[in-house]
């Protein structure tokens, strides 16, 4: 997974590995989850992508867009 930087300083997200149809968030409690295509659209797929990349703001999108809609909890 790569570390997610956190330009904000206050993210929940450690890390995360994009994957062509979804994208693996690890969360500060060690939690990782799964998010696909199938599971939340191709739209916030592409934009937790964007987020991930860019450092800022993929912890307030999961919980105001996404929340639950993950596909599995790895760990």
């Amino acid at each position: 997974m790569q570390r997610y930087r956190n330009l904000n300083g206050n993210s929940g997200v450690l890390a995360y590995e994009i994957e062509e149809d979804s994208i693996k968030v690890k969360f500060s409690g060690g939690d990782v989850y799964l998010y696909t295509v199938a599971s939340t659209g191709r739209d916030n797929i592409e934009a937790m992508k964007a987020l991930a990349v860019a450092g800022r703001g993929l912890s307030t999108f999961i919980s105001r867009y996404v929340r639950e809609e993950y596909a599995s909890k790895l760990s």
